[in-house]
């Protein structure tokens, strides 16, 4: 028995004792009494190294089946020179049981239990930097409303990032050139008939040799 055990039911006898009053209730009262106080002297002498240690029991791991997400496909967003406002389409939120992961150059946010479904909404990344510890999402009944804090101000055009494809590639050793043919066949694809006719004719010059820059005809 525990020592706050004893002690517990020696309070306990001592007030019955008391309130008895015949003598041999008190007797046996008295009796128990001086059983408990002996018991409660061992308990108190027993080294604490002698006392058995609690043996730990295996902590039982919670199975969580992984969840399926719908994807959010429904927004519109808007920008000024500060921040980009995305507006979701959805109806039901519940501001306990969604997610927010807003990081330099990407957004993650997961919405749970949504009339009974897991809604998902990401951009991987980012048009641009954003400042994570300013962006915020606030809940509406119709609809959900992301704030994203530019770190530098300023127009974006997309909200995906998108490499620029007139950036020529430079990073091809074996060809020097191909980096710039790469960028004239862009330009010839985006251009209107007039500088696909110049760059036609550069092609042609360069090949046969009557151009050393195959850029100059359109620079």
């Amino acid at each position: 028995m525990a020592a706050n055990d004893l002690a517990l039911d020696l309070e306990e006898l001592k007030h019955l004792q008391s309130i008895a009053k015949r003598p041999r209730v008190l007797s046996l009262i008295s009796s128990e009494i001086r059983n408990l106080e002996k018991a409660s002297n061992n308990v108190a002498s027993v080294p604490s190294s002698q006392i058995p240690a609690p043996v730990p029991t295996a902590t039982k791991e919670i199975y969580k089946p992984s969840l399926n997400y719908v994807s959010v496909s429904s927004f519109s967003w808007d920008q000024d020179n500060d921040k980009v406002k995305i507006y979701l389409s959805l109806e039901g939120v519940d501001q306990e049981k969604m997610e927010t992961d807003f990081k330099p150059m990407s957004f993650d946010a997961k919405f749970h239990d949504v009339h009974g479904k897991n809604y998902r909404f990401s951009l991987p990344k980012l048009n641009k930097e954003i400042v994570p510890e300013k962006c915020k999402m606030l809940v509406k009944p119709t609809r959900v409303v992301i704030t994203l804090v530019k770190a530098s101000k300023g127009n974006w055009l997309d909200l995906h990032y998108k490499e620029d494809k007139f950036k020529p590639n430079l990073d091809k050793e074996k060809d020097p050139m191909a980096g710039i043919m790469d960028l004239m066949k862009n330009m010839y694809e985006e251009g209107d008939e007039e500088m696909k006719k110049t760059i036609a004719k550069a092609w042609t010059d360069a090949r046969s040799g009557k151009a050393t820059d195959p850029l100059k005809r359109y620079t």
